[in-house]
């Protein structure tokens, strides 16, 4: 199947495989692609090494391991504004000596007029109107990164996982005081730790926490795990708690899904993107109901990691790098010269379920926001020859690694 939904129509499949063939082109309506920003050291042949990004008022906001930095690039303009780079004990890591556990800035979120950016062993505090690298708040001391986090502008509390740790934990941090609340960790009911951590989202309206947890014992290709904000708030100040004893917690399986994006839908929708690492397997996104783990339907639209909902065009915006020409996974999951990729942005309706187009992408593009008011759409990726994986991006027109712009509609 071309990324249809299971029973999408004839007519509706054949509308995707004309939006899915072909490069940049110069449609003026409908989502298309529109520009492409240069990185400062980001050219052809460079392995680019980016991670989340957002939008923050009239900016979007990436995190850029190659330069240590949050990068900011004013919307209005579609122009490279600078690279915020942290010094002494401010500085993020890098690319580091290793693998992505070791590297660091990874995840972005907007708190306020700050930044909450993470790093190996720490949250860093960033002013992207200064430009400056404010505090940091350490985690711990393994020499691994705090990855990816959320926040709950309510009560004032952020949330950021350290996935790769020995045993994983969230770490709670007040964003008036920017000290430690408390820490979750993930060990499951068969008292094992779980296998890493992955995107979270608050829900004001329920008030919980929800975060993708790679695998467990009960649950070996992943499970949305509900974190009540009140159980979170009730773990004495500076405490440790592990998630399954928390009042309230709540484990819905994801089926063979291997998750990685997580998106809050309208109404009780939550999309989760799978990334599944079983060869041959349907690339998918679940939609679930955050209320009681109920899936609503499975969509051929997975193969991503950052997953976005933007309530304007009532649509998620799927940055699939993973996704390849069948509709499934390559040989486990992963891009390479012999079972290729061919990244793409996904759109999906948040009513009907469909895919709506999917539009060719560079190059490891797992990274996307949206900016509502503009209906921007923000996507970084890497050269057309590293990493390997991806011979359609430099017929596409992908070759040099940046920042796409598309448009919404």
């Amino acid at each position: 199947m071309l990324g249809c939904k299971w029973k999408s129509s004839i007519a509706a499949c054949a509308t995707l495989a004309l939006a899915a063939c072909g490069g940049h082109d110069d449609n003026n309506s409908g989502p298309r692609y529109v520009s492409d920003i240069a990185v400062p050291n980001v050219k052809a042949g460079v392995n680019f090494s980016f991670d989340i990004g957002a939008i923050i008022g009239s900016r979007y906001i990436f995190t850029d391991r190659n330069n240590a930095s949050l990068n900011e690039i004013d919307i209005a303009s579609k122009t490279f504004v600078k690279a915020i780079q942290g010094s002494g004990d401010l500085a993020f890591a890098g690319l580091g000596p290793g693998p992505n556990a070791n590297a660091g800035p990874d995840g972005a979120t907007p708190v306020g007029s700050v930044v909450y950016v993470g790093d190996v062993n720490s949250v860093k505090i960033v002013d992207p109107a200064a430009g400056a690298v404010l505090s940091k708040v350490t985690v711990s001391s393994t020499g691994v990164r705090a990855d990816e986090g959320c926040v709950d502008a309510t009560h004032g509390i952020f949330m950021i996982s350290s996935p790769e740790e020995p045993v994983p934990f969230a770490t709670f941090i007040d964003t008036a005081t920017q000290r430690i609340i408390a820490k979750v960790t993930f060990t499951d009911t068969a008292g094992r730790p779980t296998a890493g951590l992955e995107a979270c989202r608050y829900d004001p309206t329920g008030d919980n926490f929800y975060v993708n947890v790679d695998a467990s014992t009960a649950n070996p290709h992943g499970e949305l795990v509900k974190l009540p904000g009140a159980a979170i708030r009730a773990i004495p100040s500076g405490g440790t708690q592990n998630y399954t004893t928390l009042a309230g917690v709540a484990m819905y399986p994801e089926g063979n899904c291997d998750p990685t994006g997580l998106a809050l839908g309208p109404g009780t929708d939550i999309a989760v993107g799978c990334r599944e690492a079983t060869t041959g397997a349907p690339l998918l996104l679940q939609i679930m109901n955050r209320s009681n783990g109920a899936l609503i339907a499975s969509v051929n639209a997975g193969g991503g990691d950052q997953l976005e909902y933007d309530s304007a065009t009532n649509r998620y915006y799927n940055a699939a790098s993973r996704w390849t020409a069948s509709g499934n996974a390559s040989t486990n999951g992963a891009c390479s010269t012999a079972s290729p990729c061919t990244p793409v942005l996904t759109i999906i309706d948040a009513t009907t379920h469909n895919v709506v187009t999917r539009l060719p992408a560079g190059n490891n593009a797992h990274s996307v926001a949206v900016d509502p008011a503009s209906g921007l759409i923000f996507m970084p990726y890497s050269s057309a020859t590293s990493p390997a994986g991806c011979p359609s991006c430099a017929a596409n027109g992908f070759v040099n690694g940046g920042v796409s712009v598309f448009a919404a509609k």
